[in-house]
C-alpha cells in the first residue's frame, strides 16, 4: 500500500467523521432540549442534507479509489 492511498483513505475518513459529528450533535441536541416546529423543522433538514453529504463523500471517496488506484 503506498503513501497517496493511504492519506486518501485517511482524508475520505476523516470528512466522514466529522460530517458524522455534526449530525450527531443535532440529534443530540434536538433529543435533550426543548425546540419549536421552526426550528425543529430546520434541524431535520440539516441532517437529511447532512446524510446526503456522507452519501456522496462516501461514493466519491469509492469512485476516485477506484479511478485513482
Amino acid at each position: 500500500m503506498n503513501l497517496e492511498f493511504l492519506g486518501f483513505c485517511m482524508g475520505s475518513l476523516g470528512k466522514v467523521l466529522v460530517a458524522f459529528t455534526a449530525i450527531s450533535v443535532h440529534h443530540r441536541f434536538w433529543k435533550e432540549h426543548r425546540v419549536d416546529d421552526m426550528v425543529f423543522r430546520a434541524m431535520r433538514i440539516e441532517q437529511i442534507v447532512g446524510i446526503i453529504g456522507i452519501l456522496l463523500i462516501i461514493i466519491g471517496s469509492i469512485l476516485e479509489g477506484v479511478y485513482r488506484f
